[in-house]
Parts: structure tokens; C-alpha cells; sequence
């Protein structure tokens, strides 16, 4: 079996869970449709937050788990050249070019090696500890937490 680089030696691949954006949302509710996701225009965002929709609740299925979820980042923190805490987004400009999705559709993540991303179009894969917490951050309040172990390019 394989362990990953970054991760706790206990942590085995075949251990990490894959969730998609879909899994975040409780049964019975439905995700932002992707139609409705860009209906801001650029000059509108000091209004996006406002904006975010009301979310329905979160799912605890996977406290306390190592779980795999892909993205984009939103910077919140930086050490140096490398980001320390970020929002992971479902889709490109979640957060920044149009209005934030519902909280149980992003997640807070930090990590004690700050990773040096492309910018805001950088699709990465981000491995690491899950959980329930409400955040609230200059851009959006999120319904989840992730301690990342390992941040890198999406596919990975």
C-alpha cells in the first residue's frame, strides 16, 4: 500500500476519501446550478458577499476523516510567497467575480507549508483532515474545514 508524501505515515492511499462539490450539500438540496454562477459583472464585487445564498445545512459524514476535494483557491493568508489559508471554491471566481455559493459549498483550508499557487485560475487537488466549523472571512462564511496535508495541481 502506498502513503502519500505530506501525509501522516498512518495514512494510507487507499484510506483518503474522494469527495466531490455534490457530497458537501445535505440530501434533498441541490448545488448552485452552474447558470447562475457568473450573473455578477466584475464591478460588482464589494456587493458579493451580500449576495451569498443561504445554506441548508452540512453533512458531518466525514468529520475527523482524510478526505481528497478539488478546486480553486481563494487567498486568505500568505507566508511569504505561499498561501497559508484559502477558501477552495467549487468553480473558477467563486467568492471574487461573482457572488459567494452557499456556505456548505465552500471550505477553509490552512496548512503549515505555505503553497505557492498560479493565481486564481490554478485548479488544485487539496488532501487533508475534514471537518464542520462555520468560518466567516472578508469574502464568503463557509460551512467546512480542511487541514491540508498536501495541496497540489489538479489532476493530481
Amino acid at each position: 500500500m502506498t502513503v502519500l508524501a505530506g501525509l501522516p505515515s498512518n495514512v494510507l492511499a487507499g484510506d483518503i476519501i474522494n469527495l466531490e462539490w455534490r457530497d458537501l450539500v445535505p440530501e434533498g438540496e441541490t448545488p448552485l446550478p452552474p447558470s447562475v454562477q457568473g450573473l455578477f459583472g466584475h464591478d460588482e464585487t464589494d456587493t458579493l458577499i451580500a449576495e451569498q445564498p443561504r445554506s441548508s445545512g452540512v453533512r458531518r459524514d466525514w468529520n475527523g476523516q482524510v478526505v481528497s476535494l478539488p478546486g480553486f483557491i481563494v487567498p486568505i493568508d500568505y507566508s511569504g510567497t505561499g498561501v497559508k489559508a484559502f477558501i477552495l471554491v467549487p468553480y473558477v471566481g467563486a467568492c471574487v467575480h461573482v457572488p459567494p455559493p452557499p456556505a456548505n459549498q465552500l471550505v477553509f483550508v490552512t496548512t503549515s507549508e505555505p503553497y505557492e499557487n498560479a493565481g486564481l485560475f490554478e485548479a488544485v487537488t487539496v488532501v487533508g483532515r475534514f471537518g464542520t466549523s462555520s468560518t466567516s472571512t472578508q469574502f464568503a462564511n463557509t460551512s467546512y474545514t480542511l487541514t491540508a496535508d498536501d495541496i497540489a495541481p489538479y489532476p493530481s
